[in-house]
């Protein structure tokens, strides 16, 4: 597709996006988009920041840093969509905006750690694994409601939600049942965690079902830049 056609796109995605929520009775102004930029350069982040986005992911700690520093001085919200390892957070532990991916009370304590190290507090989401598949991260659901009481006895850490990846099928009917099984985990912790405001799940391919099962976060990249070409 090109930088040329990433406004169009973001339009046309913010159009579908505002069609569904008609369709559902939900305000469009609830869902959050993360341009989830992985493998494309840093001239198509700044295509879509002047068209006014601000709130960027990518999956791999190296290739964020690699991009932040590429477009230093745009004040971009830069989120960690991808497994975090715990050797790797000290080097974003200064200016990540989100965290999307603690699966494990080791990787929160971390990430405490580097917080207070710089004088934050770290905004996180919990990944559940809601799909049940062995070589997806993310902590099962029954396990979830002891991290999260972990994590949020932490100081420097913001438990703000829950995030899910579903299962990469053609069926929609077991799709919606990965985003329902977090929706319900949601309901059930939102009520003793009371910073949690987003309910991360839904990419290119399944934002849609998403939305309808109440995800107010979407991870969005080859609808907005085009497919992917694994060589950059």
């Amino acid at each position: 597709m090109g930088l040329d056609n990433i406004r169009k796109n973001y339009l046309d995605l913010k159009s579908k996006i505002k069609a569904v929520c008609q369709r559902c009775g939900r305000d469009e102004n609830e869902i959050k988009i993360v341009a989830v930029s992985k493998t494309f350069p840093s001239d198509y982040i700044l295509e879509l920041f002047n068209a006014g986005h601000k709130d960027f992911g990518e999956n791999r700690v190296q290739e964020l840093i690699k991009k932040k520093d590429e477009v230093r001085n745009t004040p971009i919200n830069w989120h960690l969509v991808g497994h975090l390892q715990t050797n790797k957070v000290k080097y974003i532990s200064n200016f990540v905006y989100l965290i999307h991916s603690v699966d494990s009370f080791k990787l929160a304590e971390e990430i405490d750690k580097h917080a207070k190290k710089n004088n934050r507090i770290i905004d996180v989401l919990i990944q559940v694994n809601t799909s049940n598949e062995p070589q997806k991260s993310g902590i099962e659901p029954d396990k979830a409601p002891r991290l999260c009481r972990e994590v949020s006895s932490l100081e420097n850490i913001r438990l703000c939600g829950l995030m899910t990846l579903a299962q990469l099928t053609s069926d929609t009917k077991i799709i919606r049942e990965n985003f329902k099984v977090l929706r319900s985990l949601y309901d059930d912790l939102k009520e003793k965690h009371p910073d949690f405001k987003y309910l991360s799940m839904g990419m290119t391919s399944d934002f849609e079902i998403a939305i309808e099962e109440g995800s107010n976060m979407l991870r969005i990249g080859s609808a907005i830049f085009g497919e992917r070409e694994y060589n950059y």
